[in-house]
């Protein structure tokens, strides 16, 4: 391992297995807006898209909770260096051609570079390989220091391979899912909210005729979908699916399966891998699926730029059964805005 990182990762657990432990949790840094149950990060945008909308009030917002009312408890208008936000790049190496790492990597440079000299949130880079993930010691808002980590890193080729098969496909969904899980852990231990930004095509989304899944692995794969839901809200962390691969993928109806999988899930029985899609667990924690555009170094700047203008709220949790499945829905009153937010919460135990 090279100077400067730090391992967080090694090999896979079979993490739909119903007998699999979940991991032991890692103990928060304090967040003020913790102690107000569910706290979201809300950005509001025009309907037919552009820049984030600042300038809104409380009274702008109404909360629904498996659509009834809530009230907000806490309110606060984000955004810009007044927000607390530190930014997590992943480079995915088990999902992503040797080659378009190469690009990826030139395209992130150039995201780093884009700011005259100075990133607009604290920054880290990760790893993902077979072998483990690397996470790079503390966060920059040096763009020389981050370009000279993202320069000093080698990324081996992988021992598993998009030819590998079925099986290689399970172990690169298992992998991801797990390191994504590692990561969120990880940031349960800092301060505020975190953009996790995953350059990656996506993960194998192992769905077909031939694909036939036990009632033990539906409760294991339900078990995850709770477990990966809960840590990621409890993190504050935002996830963001950036396909390197642009105008390759343009027009692939592989790009838009994904949608078929995005409601929320109340019950094991509805379950299939189709529900731990990268696009999915983006789309459900408020984040966005950006693709078809060579442009990665912009596509990077729209993922963040959601940290320039955006709205922390929370109400309290409705009291329901453990487990139980609740879909947030957030509106603005306002004409022609559209609020992103995560979209549901399992009630604790």
């Amino acid at each position: 391992m090279r100077p400067g990182w730090w391992c967080v990762g090694g090999l896979s657990v079979l993490l739909w297995s119903a007998a699999a432990p979940a991991q032991q949790p890692v103990a928060p840094v304090h967040d003020a807006g913790a102690e107000h149950g569910i706290v979201l990060d809300v950005a509001v945008s025009p309907k037919n898209g552009g820049a984030p909308v600042a300038g809104l009030t409380q009274q702008d917002f109404a909360v629904l909770d498996n659509k009834a009312p809530q009230t907000i408890t806490s309110f606060r208008a984000m955004g810009g260096k007044e927000a607390p936000v530190a930014v997590i790049v992943v480079i995915d190496a088990v999902n992503t051609g040797y080659t378009t790492i190469g690009y990826e990597r030139q395209e992130i440079d150039k995201f780093f570079k884009a700011n005259g000299g100075k990133l607009p949130y604290p920054t880290q880079l990760a790893i993902f390989t077979d072998s483990g993930t690397q996470i790079q010691k503390g966060f920059s808002e040096d763009v020389n220091a981050m370009s000279a980590a993202l320069d000093q890193d080698t990324i081996s080729l992988r021992a598993i391979t998009r030819s590998a098969g079925f099986y290689g496909a399970e172990d690169r969904l298992q992998l991801s899912i797990r390191t994504l899980e590692q990561l969120a852990a990880y940031g349960t231990t800092l301060p505020g909210r975190k953009l996790l930004l995953w350059m990656s095509p996506g993960w194998p989304i192992l769905e077909g005729p031939h694909v036939e899944i036990s009632s033990k692995g539906q409760q294991g794969i339900f078990n995850t979908i709770m477990r990966i839901s809960t840590t990621l809200r409890e993190a504050r962390m935002t996830l963001y699916s950036i396909d390197p691969l642009g105008t390759q993928d343009a027009g692939s109806g592989r790009i838009f399966y994904y949608q078929n999988f995005l409601k929320g899930i109340r019950k094991p029985e509805q379950t299939g891998f189709g529900n731990l899609a990268l696009q999915v667990i983006a789309t459900q924690t408020g984040g966005l699926v950006l693709n078809s555009s060579n442009d990665v170094a912009a596509l990077m700047k729209q993922a963040v730029g959601d940290a320039d203008a955006y709205y922390e709220l929370s109400f309290d949790p409705v009291r329901g059964e453990p487990d139980e499945y609740h879909q947030i829905e957030v509106t603005v009153a306002k004409p022609g805005l559209v609020a992103r937010t995560r979209t549901g919460y399992y009630s604790g135990k």
